[in-house]
């Protein structure tokens, strides 16, 4: 995870060489995000990451297709899902990185399960797979991608197809949600009771 204004990526290639500072300066970064102090992004070089939580309630819901130039063998087809303002109970982030001789090496990030949900505006999932139970209140589906403003397309390593699928709707509930993404980013991050675990296997989320 790395902190910056627009949206990127994280060198996960060099985890081998820069394992410990890099772990310490993730979780520096994670303290201001825990304080809302920081914008926010979250993406591994060349491949998907999950993203699971209890209960996600947003509102300004927007979603529509797009192509991610994230994927490590070209570009890859993608739903953004888009939230003006989000609260999410029980979130997970993880990925496992393979580092040579060392083997596997899992990061898990969590934060928002001790009673404090996590608080975020101008949130942006790039995702190719999504479970989950949802709701939508006052749901437009099959609108023109070019034509929403709200909460609006923040372009970046995916562009948007304006020929494609979209649909908007004024709130949005998810539950038991499990999904792999190739990017989030949120310009605001409000990450309470934030803990961070780096270990070696597979340890992810679901």
């Amino acid at each position: 995870m790395e902190s910056q204004m627009a949206r990127g990526g994280t060198r996960w290639k060099r985890f081998a060489v820069v394992m410990v500072p890099s772990v310490a300066a993730t979780a520096a970064i994670g303290v201001a995000l825990a304080q809302g102090a920081l914008a926010a992004s979250f993406s591994v070089s060349g491949q998907e990451f999950k993203v699971s939580a209890q209960k996600l309630d947003g509102t300004g819901f927007l979603q529509y297709g797009a192509v991610d130039a994230q994927g490590k063998n070209g570009a890859v087809p993608v739903a953004v899902s888009a939230f003006k303002s989000a609260s999410i109970t029980g979130m997970c982030q993880s990925v496992v990185v393979p580092v040579p001789v060392f083997g596997d090496v899992s990061m898990k990030l969590t934060a928002g399960g001790s009673g404090t949900p996590v608080q975020a505006s101008n949130l942006y999932i790039d995702l190719d797979n999504l479970n989950a139970d949802a709701t939508f209140n006052n749901i437009n589906i099959g609108i023109a991608a070019g034509d929403n403003t709200s909460p609006g397309m923040k372009g970046g390593n995916e562009k948007a197809d304006p020929s494609s699928f979209a649909q908007e709707a004024d709130s949005a509930t998810l539950t038991n949600v499990q999904q792999t993404a190739w990017a989030t980013s949120a310009g605001t991050f409000k990450l309470s009771g934030l803990s961070m675990h780096v270990s070696k296997g597979d340890n992810e989320c679901y």
